[in-house]
């Protein structure tokens, strides 16, 4: 499997950088998150006063083969007649791309079409969808490398530009299932707490869903004998589960991760399906969990939860259930005012204030 260097950021300046939030004139925390988000982005950057420069926005598609046994409400077709409309501009991806200023990449890591001469669509395709895990592992352990090994190099192409914070999105129907398997594994709850709606499924298909990804998880175990159980995952473990239940797209998503943390990027992380992917990202190295920033809490049954077991928080909730990235594309400004907060704001001393705390 393909490895990643990861190091937590150095914390001999976070005495520094606390004392310049402390001294800007405003009563001490009363800018809230606004003072986490900057004492995170300038641990990031080692510096007291960070930056914002050339935001990316990788969008990676693909079909799973799980979608076969009706655990979505919304055929596969969906996924490559949205990546065409991705290309000519026309998503909600694209749209709050523009607002903020990100450069969007589609990337077809294994969509069931041929999007080859689609203008706009870089062609990094596995196969047309996994397999369905229902019966045997999504992909093999070459195929998964394979899958990390572009995500990474996508979040490389983005530094060389100078981007210094990645954002992240996906578009797959069916994702939401080996997502919930991931949760499930990897933190420990229970699957029924795992297992909601997707894109809109009433309770019968919650239910079937529920009894699809039972039994997966079983045929899993049955497989892989000696398994810890779930919430003990270790990175062997971890390893496997990636393969075995892991969409094309949701594997690149976590090789992107990994990469810009690698490279000291801010990793914008968006709801459900990506929450999961920074999961398996930080049960493999749990130091990109530095780099993450956790930016939009859906409706999606157990997205708490899944938060709650990294000991992260949403800034926004906005009941948002597109998927793309967008929540987390809404999230940017708050990172902009957190860094114009660092930069703009003056001090005590220097605006004449008598510190009053």
């Amino acid at each position: 499997m393909k490895t990643f260097h990861i190091t937590a950021p150095d914390e001999a300046l976070r005495p520094a950088i606390q004392d310049k939030i402390d001294n800007l004139n405003k009563p001490k925390g009363s800018l809230g998150r606004l003072e986490e988000l900057a004492l995170q982005l300038a641990l990031m950057q080692q510096t007291t006063a960070p930056a914002l420069r050339h935001p990316c926005h990788l969008l990676f598609g693909a079909d799973h083969g799980i979608e076969r046994e009706g655990v979505s409400v919304s055929p596969r077709e969906i996924t490559w007649q949205q990546m065409i409309n991705f290309s000519r501009g026309g998503g909600g991806v694209n749209m709050f791309c523009r607002q903020h200023g990100f450069k969007l990449l589609l990337v077809d890591m294994g969509v069931d079409y041929d999007l080859s001469d689609v203008p706009g669509i870089i062609d990094r395709k596995v196969a047309r969808g996994t397999r369905d895990f229902l019966h045997e592992a999504a992909m093999t352990p070459d195929e998964a490398d394979r899958c990390l090994e572009t995500g990474a190099q996508m979040a490389d192409d983005c530094h060389r530009e100078g981007c210094n914070v990645l954002c992240v999105g996906e578009m797959g129907i069916g994702n939401t299932s080996p997502s919930s398997v991931w949760m499930h594994l990897l933190a420990g709850i229970p699957l029924e707490r795992c297992v909601g709606a997707g894109a809109g499924l009433d309770n019968a298909g919650v239910r079937h869903k529920l009894d699809v990804l039972a039994q997966s998880v079983d045929r899993f175990r049955a497989d892989h004998p000696g398994l810890p159980r779930a919430g003990a995952f270790g990175t062997e473990a971890a390893a496997l589960a990636l393969s075995h239940f892991g969409g094309f797209e949701m594997v690149a998503a976590v090789g992107a991760m990994l990469r810009a943390a690698e490279l000291r990027m801010a990793i914008l992380v968006d709801g459900f399906i990506m929450t999961a992917c920074m999961l398996m990202a930080a049960r493999l190295y749990p130091d990109v969990l530095h780099y993450a920033i956790f930016c939009h809490e859906g409706d999606e049954a157990g997205h708490r939860l899944m938060l709650e077991s990294l000991h992260a928080r949403g800034l926004l909730r906005l009941g948002l259930r597109l998927g793309e990235g967008t929540g987390a594309l809404c999230a940017y400004p708050l990172l902009e005012s957190a860094v114009r907060m660092m930069n703009e704001m003056n001090n005590f001393d220097n605006a004449h204030i008598t510190k009053y705390f």
